[in-house]
């Protein structure tokens, strides 16, 4: 038992090398999954049992522009969004290894405006479709629970993605600050890793709740 207690209370032999930073950053982002794994796995049950036709997603998410329908042209935007911040901060990561700690805590700054665009976007689908009648306890374009598993999901998500914006802000604040000089920017990295599970997660919605 002392061998056992000695590997797994050091941070070398347990995690064979990587910083307890990222080990905690690693579980955290599992945990997560099983949260959103629910989630995702609850709607198909709901989807698949429910004896109401399920809404058009191409009716419920469509956009007028210049009196036509242009169906999920938000959520394209949003997912495009999304993306492009993937890029953004994994350019971040690479100039926090490369030593450029303004370079990198710009690139940081320039994901979180993704992310407050993406929030903001989310925020008009909502009261648009609230605007229109869905209600977490019944709509009018079909199954009752649309409304419940759409807003508990997307909010989570939604959730996280405003958390990761703060994140991110401050992580880039006591980089100009220069509180990591000493212990080097693998941060950057650990935040990434969340910003990009966060990225993960809206593809599965996406695919779920929009093109299904």
């Amino acid at each position: 038992m002392e061998g056992f207690v000695d590997d797994w209370a050091s941070d070398k032999e347990a995690f064979r090398g990587v910083s307890w930073g990222k080990s905690m950053m690693w579980i955290f982002l599992l945990s997560d999954t099983f949260i959103f794994s629910i989630f995702l796995v609850g709607y198909l049950a709901v989807r698949t049992t429910t004896v109401i036709p399920w809404p058009n997603a191409s009716e419920v998410f469509a956009l007028t522009i210049a009196g036509q329908h242009v169906p999920l042209l938000l959520i394209a935007i949003m997912t495009f969004v999304l993306i492009t911040s993937s890029g953004t901060m994994a350019m971040a990561v690479n100039c926090g290894y490369a030593r450029k700690p303004k370079a990198a805590a710009a690139l940081m700054i320039v994901t979180a405006l993704f992310g407050v665009m993406f929030v903001g976007m989310q925020v008009y689908e909502w009261s648009k479709l609230i605007e229109d009648g869905v209600r977490p306890w019944g709509n009018p374009f079909g199954a009752p629970q649309f409304g419940s598993i759409f807003f508990m999901v997307t909010g989570f998500h939604g959730f996280h993605v405003s958390i990761g914006v703060i994140y991110l802000l401050i992580v880039a604040y006591k980089i100009l600050r220069g509180d990591y000089e000493e212990r080097g920017y693998e941060i950057v990295e650990i935040t990434g890793l969340y910003w990009h599970f966060v990225d993960l997660v809206w593809v599965f919605i996406f695919a779920f709740f929009y093109l299904w």
